[in-house]
């Protein structure tokens, strides 16, 4: 019967044997063709100028084509003269013209030039594919001139007419352009993000306009991304955790700029309720102790007043929720305020800053009634923001906690084991999960909460988006705890110490590898591709495991990792002809 209604719908689309006919012989033909260059990105966190340019570049995929074409007939800076064309065609074109070279001769040769590296990465798609990518204004001349054989005598006048006429009537530089993009295009057949587009950088939303626009993408999601994607469900911890970072990082301007998220209920907050407190240890890391002027000082202020919010509203939410086992990351009251010191475990240390006049000793987690009210609005400026809900709705349409794709695994943080090697069992709404279920039991409840419309359901969801971001069962984030409150308050680093999950160390192992493998449906002839845990080449880390069957891709695009990685993070290319890791220098 199934097969019946699966034969009903096909025959809707192909109601002929003639078309049935054709349809199969297409896509045998297609699964011959060479096989697409897929490119992975991840931990971007808000770099958009080096996650724009890797994007243009292909991670040194266009160059490998127009090394494929010229081979030794053109000179290296001559290579790389077309492919900074191809990369920026508009801002080339002007640097060009500005040199005074642009004459009809610099514009036949690279039109050319273009043309030929155009034929060669339209070369391993159908034609009707290579058609639709094509910009409309210029597909019939396009077409002709990648399809057509320039050596073919009797054609070559007319192929040669095609490009005197584009110089003639002065269409030479829009055409350059359009065919750059379509190179661009052509060169990367698929996307996969691996995770945390957002955070830390200063352009997360120019990230995910380019993501809207792209041919062909997948998200896995990162702890950062369902940190957003909680604050957009509205929960209160998520926004706070949100903000915090953004003013720690001084990249305000995403909320501000980005997603047109007002500050300034917070900013009347933090001025009246922290006046006379020079908020020292609240710094904006991008900016140093020379540059103490009024709009430093008062960013610290605003910076000491979310962050007294958010613990707030993290211990609460810990303690509705006893499941998250998690009530060792309650710690306003275990702070001695006539000591100034704070009690974690059996340790007592003592605090850099107890000036706290928005905590009650006798009930600490509870927010002051301004708190609640600026709360509120920051609540109500998320959730009503409709371009972070077009975000958002790409993040799920796009998205998921894991894929399978070509034979390959990939995930943002880590399959939770323990330390025996086995898959580490997760409490989630009341029943527990490990491996594959896990991350199954979470994508559901992620999809669920930014779609329903239930009020309990929603609020009991975006709690597990919190947890999903910092949890020490989250297979997002992968480590015991996330000692935020330890580095604002404690000078003594030991207490900062974050342990990884058993799986950083076991996947080195086969044994390990194989039975995730095993545990995802997999043969074990692919790769693991994950990111989230910069790698630190400086210090002679190799980002491939268990002797390249685990592939970590997180090497630090982010800034502030530059100086621990060394690099400025790895991207990963795989087509017909293998894998390719590089490395990137700081942009």
């Amino acid at each position: 019967m199934e097969k019946i209604r699966f034969l009903e719908c096909l025959s809707k689309q192909y109601p002929t044997i003639d078309s049935a006919a054709t349809e199969i012989i297409n896509l045998q033909s297609i699964l011959n063709l060479p096989k697409g260059t897929e490119h992975f990105l991840s931990d971007i966190h808000g770099e958009y100028k080096a996650f724009a340019h890797v994007l243009r570049n292909g991670s040194g995929a266009v160059m490998k084509k127009i090394d494929d074409v010229f081979g030794d007939t053109l000179f290296e800076d001559q290579k790389e003269d077309l492919a900074s064309l191809i990369y920026y065609p508009s801002e080339k074109l002007q640097y060009v013209k500005n040199q005074g070279r642009a004459d009809s001769s610099w514009y036949r040769t690279t039109l050319y030039r273009l043309v030929s590296v155009c034929q060669i990465v339209s070369s391993k798609y159908t034609r009707s594919k290579v058609r639709k990518a094509m910009p409309e204004n210029f597909r019939y001349v396009i077409e002709e001139l990648i399809t057509e054989k320039k050596e073919v005598l009797n054609k070559k006048a007319y192929y040669d007419e095609i490009i005197n006429t584009i110089i003639e009537i002065g269409c030479a530089d829009e055409f350059i352009v359009e065919m750059s993009n379509l190179i661009q295009r052509l060169v990367i057949d698929h996307l996969h993000i691996i995770g945390d587009i957002y955070d830390r950088g200063y352009g997360s939303h120019f990230v995910m306009d380019s993501l809207m626009n792209y041919h062909s993408l997948d998200i896995q999601w990162g702890n950062h991304d369902v940190l957003w994607m909680g604050a957009f469900a509205g929960q209160p911890a998520c926004i706070a955790n949100i903000v915090r970072t953004s003013l720690l990082y001084d990249n305000l301007s995403v909320l501000e700029n980005g997603y047109g998220i007002s500050m300034m209920p917070l900013v009347l907050f933090a001025m009246e309720t922290y006046a006379d407190d020079p908020c020292a240890q609240f710094t904006i890391r991008s900016r140093h102790g020379s540059e103490m002027n009024t709009q430093t000082v008062l960013a610290m202020k605003m910076h000491k007043a979310i962050t007294v919010i958010q613990f707030k509203l993290e211990g609460q939410l810990i303690q509705n929720h006893p499941e998250f086992d998690m009530n060792e990351r309650c710690l306003l009251d275990k702070i001695d305020f006539e000591n100034g010191t704070v009690t974690i475990g059996e340790n007592v240390y003592k605090m850099k800053d107890v000036n706290f006049p928005t905590i009650d000793k006798e009930n600490p987690y509870k927010l002051t009634e301004r708190e609640e009210d600026m709360m509120n609005k920051l609540y109500s400026a998320f959730v009503k923001c409709e371009k972070l809900q077009k975000h958002m709705q790409l993040m799920l349409k796009k998205g998921g906690m894991y894929k399978v794709y070509n034979g390959n695994l990939l995930f943002h943080g880590c399959v939770p084991m323990n330390g025996d090697g086995s898959f580490r069992a997760v409490n989630v709404n009341g029943k527990e999960y490990s491996g594959k279920d896990l991350y199954d039991a979470y994508e559901a409840c992620v999809r669920k909460v930014l779609v329903s419309n239930n009020k309990k359901e929603k609020s009991i969801g975006g709690d597990i988006l919190w947890y999903l971001w910092s949890g020490s069962g989250s297979p997002l984030f992968g480590r015991d705890r996330m000692t935020t409150f330890e580095r604002y308050f404690i000078e003594d680093k030991t207490s900062h110490h974050e342990e990884k999950n058993a799986y950083y160390d076991l996947i080195e192992t086969e044994d390990a590898t194989n039975r995730i493998f095993e545990e995802f449906g997999l043969d074990g002839t692919g790769h693991i591709i994950n990111g989230h845990v910069p790698v630190h080449q400086s210090e002679g880390e190799n980002p491939l495991k268990c002797d390249g069957k685990v592939i970590m891709i997180d090497g630090g695009f982010s800034k502030p990792y530059h100086k621990v990685t060394g690099i400025a993070g790895y991207t990963l290319t795989y087509n017909s002809y293998g894998l390719t890791l590089t490395a990137h220098e700081p942009f």
